[in-house]
């Protein structure tokens, strides 16, 4: 069986992209598609690289059963265009300079997560960090809908049953 590759990417993998890791990945073992799929977050900035996500993130998730400690940070990397089958960017500035440094035939796999959660009318994930405890709780509510859009888009294609 060939495993689906999801990459969630954010600028520094600490907040938003390890969240839609964790929130991912617990949807899909909960209804034990966990088999399926192959899933990771990395960050287009290197600031990080090898932490464990913000704290607050970390908090946040918990509170919704979503244990985000075991994660750390890492940068995109040149192969990960390749081997990934979908590269979910949580907002423009990401996407832009994901589009940037992929090759051109790997474009096509380079979508908006929150493109899968066309209810919230809104097509950026906003950066927590520097916001208050609210904008972790806003972050976890937009990555739940758009995993749940996501998991939702993947059946109607026929890429899992």
């Amino acid at each position: 069986m060939k495993k689906i590759k999801v990459l969630f990417v954010c600028m520094g993998n600490i907040c938003r992209s390890p969240t839609a890791e964790g929130v991912f990945a617990k949807l899909v073992k909960e209804q034990n598609l966990d088999a399926h799929f192959t899933i990771d977050s990395a960050g287009t900035h290197a600031y990080h690289v090898g932490n464990q996500p913000d704290l607050r993130s970390q908090a946040a998730a918990l509170e919704r059963g979503v244990d985000l400690s075991g994660l750390r940070a890492r940068q995109v990397v040149y192969g990960d265009f390749e081997d990934f089958d979908f590269v979910l960017a949580m907002d423009d500035e990401n996407h832009s300079i994901l589009m940037s440094a992929c090759p051109e035939h790997y474009q096509r796999k380079i979508k908006y997560f929150l493109d899968y959660a066309p209810q919230l009318n809104e097509r950026q994930v906003p950066d927590p960090y520097y916001g208050g405890q609210y904008g972790f709780e806003r972050v976890l509510d937009m990555i739940e809908a758009a995993s749940a859009g996501f998991l939702t888009a993947l059946r109607a294609a026929g890429s899992i049953k």
